[in-house]
């Protein structure tokens, strides 16, 4: 069997260079290259050789600040586009794009559910899901027999060196001596988790929209008590805190990233099997 050609767009992600770790226990089934797509250059390199493309780049963390509105458009939507259209033209045979659960709007007050199908309509709440949901929208117009689309609408992506939420949660669980015991639940999927899903779209020639995520739903205090348990910390979870937290919850948007609920009904995973590490072992791991 010829190996497959992956090309990733987006030089450097944290998703992208987990991929090319992981494709590497099969160096005979694969070859992978970064691009990088700043600037121009790229719109001049040769997609033709290339089975698949991967399009990681974007901006990933969320501002609310408008005047950044126009450069998550041009990043998040009108480049992932371009790259889109370049690869059907240039005849590769499967597009991945990277979406997100984003798109879908803010998390729940505490104590309210809000449960994602396969039916339920994007309903972005900030310009950067917006950004996200266009690209998404156009990029899977694109699909047809020769040229396969794929949206992957990510949850919470968590791993060793990752960014963003999670190492706070592991900062706070290593300073906080006290923390509320509220059991909330969330998609998320570890990194492991989303590379043999990628691996498993590639192999497949797979096209459409797929919500992948860790097999157990989590709550934050789950999350910190592991990893409390791997610094061998201490912590004391109280429900002392939750009816203040409550009041809060309709006021400050934090609060409902903390501890709001947020979760893929288990019936949109995909049907394949991909979860590769299991939830408790995966915190473990991303210490």
């Amino acid at each position: 069997m010829e190996k497959r050609k992956i090309l990733i767009t987006g030089k450097g992600s944290y998703v992208g260079t987990s991929l090319i770790e992981w494709l590497h226990q099969w160096p005979d089934q694969y070859e992978v290259e970064e691009l990088s797509v700043r600037g121009n250059t790229w719109r001049e390199y040769d997609f033709s050789k290339y089975d698949v493309v991967l399009h990681v780049a974007g901006i990933a963390h969320v501002s609310s600040d408008p005047k950044m509105e126009e450069h998550y458009y041009k990043v998040n939507r009108d480049l992932a586009i371009e790259v889109a259209k370049k690869a059907k033209q240039e005849n590769v045979k499967q597009f991945i794009f990277m979406s997100s659960m984003i798109i879908y709007g803010a998390d729940s007050k505490i104590g309210e559910k809000k449960v994602i199908t396969k039916d339920t309509l994007p309903d972005p709440s900030d310009f950067y899901g917006r950004s996200k949901l266009e690209a998404d929208l156009e990029i899977g117009k694109m699909n047809n027999e020769f040229y396969k689309t794929v949206c992957v609408r990510t949850p919470m992506v968590y791993g060793p060196k990752c960014k963003g939420n999670f190492p706070r949660l592991k900062q706070l669980a290593g300073k906080t001596p006290v923390f509320p015991n509220i059991m909330n639940q969330r998609s998320m999927i570890f990194i492991d988790n989303l590379c043999e899903f990628l691996r498993k779209i590639i192999d497949n020639s797979l096209a459409g929209i797929f919500f992948p995520q860790n097999k157990d739903y989590v709550s934050t205090t789950e999350i910190i008590r592991i990893m409390g348990s791997q610094m061998e910390r201490k912590i004391v979870f109280v429900k002392g805190f939750n009816p203040l937290l409550r009041v809060l919850s309709n006021r400050v948007k934090m609060i409902n990233k903390i501890f709001g609920n947020k979760i893929y009904d288990h019936a949109s995973s995909p049907s394949f099997e991909y979860c590769v590490v299991d939830f408790e072992e995966s915190i473990k791991i991303s210490m």
